[in-house]
């Protein structure tokens, strides 16, 4: 595919839908329309098949002399497809090889190459997305080799356990290419486990015999895309806070780093900051070079760029954008006004929970759910009483009470946030969701609305 026709593939995530309405859906047939409130995540439940593809991208030299990223292996191949499946399917994997080498062309053979793991993700034009989990090693051998990219496409956000996964197909590429495939064979046959569950894998391998490896999900789903490690091991509390800030209200926000695995984990985590909501807008951990000027568009992102662009994204058109320099720890850019959107009192206290996280902690799992409460928490006491602005009729059918939601709070200052907060995309799509059914998700964040609920009641008992 040409750059252009796979630009405009990528400029597909930028779609915005209205508020209240979910523009893009109308051009979209009837039975592809994701339901009316469906929040825009990866989908976690169990019984999905773990993936869809794995890719195998390998570096060819073209006409110019340059190497370019091209696929040299497709499992499973996919057949029996419809016009408009083969199409959509084409699409996406014409667009894949981009991803996997976002770096440019300037390769050349190497000696020796350190594994790296990185993640992509495509938005389609309905909001669903597709994950590139990456592993980008250089194969066994001597002499000079080029680097060569395993990619596993999924529609299911876990990092932890899909690098578990490549980490298998390395070991095992270091021994024969030939020895991946019955492993991802078996794996493609597993289900896609529960929370907390766990799948056991069993695979030959040469001069070792038959292997069975576990792979267990976090109990906790919603921590299972993240690692919070990596965003304080490149940032202060405060300018976490910050990015947090303008994640909130859906400002343009860039990362800068040089190595992939950095960007893609940080983006990551701050996203998940945001939970119970999900960033709705354009979403792409690590830009390739061939499409940095699509990026700056007027709407709301959050992308990571390498930082050897760094000229090229300061030479683009940008307004209202936080740029995040993770090398240098620092922002390039800001709006001005983060350190005024939330409310100081709530600020105060997360900032005083933040910097303790290193201190008695042991495990990344337990960070994880650390540093989740305590954004969590600001989001507990910020709108926990939004089930009690909803107004049902005798249909079952609820109604959101915006003035009354945001008029609620006795602190002036949250009155202020909520204000703009309730005008965002991921709050529209939350609230579509809570107005259809009375029955409470059973999610972690509700567990935490009700332990809040009753803390609140056991004080004005006392």
């Amino acid at each position: 595919m040409a750059a252009e026709g796979i630009a405009r593939f990528f400029r597909n995530s930028f779609r915005r839908r209205s508020s209240r309405a979910v523009e893009a859906q109308d051009t979209l047939p009837k039975e592809n329309r994701p339901a009316v409130g469906e929040r825009n995540s990866f989908p976690n439940s169990a019984g999905h098949l773990f993936f869809e593809y794995l890719i195998v991208v390998s570096l060819k030299k073209n006409i110019n002399g340059d190497y370019e990223p091209k696929i040299t292996y497709q499992f499973p191949k996919r057949e029996n497809l419809m016009r408009g499946q083969r199409e959509e399917e084409d699409r996406l994997l014409q667009a894949i090889p981009l991803f996997c080498f976002p770096d440019g062309n300037e390769w050349a053979p190497l000696m020796e190459c350190k594994s790296e793991t990185f993640s992509f993700v495509l938005t389609n034009v309905d909001g669903s997305r597709k994950i590139g989990y990456c592993r980008r090693l250089l194969p066994s051998g001597r002499g000079a080799r080029l680097p060569e990219v395993y990619c596993i496409v999924s529609c299911l956000g876990c990092f932890g356990l899909f690098s578990k996964i490549l980490d298998e197909v390395e070991k095992r590429r270091q021994i024969s290419t030939a020895v991946i495939y019955p492993f991802m064979q078996g794996l493609r046959e597993s289900p896609f486990p529960a929370p907390g569950k766990t799948v056991t894998i069993k695979s030959f391998i040469p001069d070792s015999g038959t292997e069975q490896i576990e792979l267990t999900r976090p109990l906790d789903s919603h921590l299972e895309h993240v690692e919070f490690q990596a965003l304080l091991q490149h940032l202060s509390p405060e300018k976490i806070l910050l990015i947090f800030a303008s994640a909130v209200l859906e400002r343009r926000i860039v990362f800068l780093a040089e190595e992939l695995s950095s960007l893609s984990k940080c983006i990551h985590a701050a996203a998940a900051l945001l939970y119970p909501f999900n960033w709705a807008h354009t979403y792409i951990p690590v830009v390739p070079e061939k499409l940095l000027s699509t990026v700056c568009c007027p709407t709301p992102f959050m992308v990571g760029i390498q930082k050897r662009y760094l000229d090229e994204v300061l030479d683009q058109p940008m307004e209202e954008v936080l740029l995040v320099d993770l090398c240098e720890e620092k922002f390039l850019k800001e709006v001005g006004d983060e350190e005024e959107i939330l409310p100081a009192k709530l600020q105060s206290e997360m900032l005083s929970s933040l910097p303790a996280m290193n201190n008695n902690i042991q495990t990344p799992e337990e960070l994880n759910v650390c540093v989740s409460d305590t954004f969590v928490q600001f989001f507990v006491k910020t709108i926990g009483h939004y089930p009690a602005h909803i107004k049902w009729n005798r249909s079952g059918q609820g109604c959101f009470q915006e003035r009354s939601f945001c008029k609620a709070p006795t602190s002036k200052t949250t009155r202020k946030f909520l204000k703009k907060f309730v005008k965002t995309q991921m709050f529209s799509l939350f609230i579509q969701e809570a107005e259809q059914s009375k029955k409470c998700v059973a999610d972690y964040f509700q567990k935490k609305l009700n332990e809040h609920q009753e803390q609140k009641k056991q004080r004005r008992l006392s």
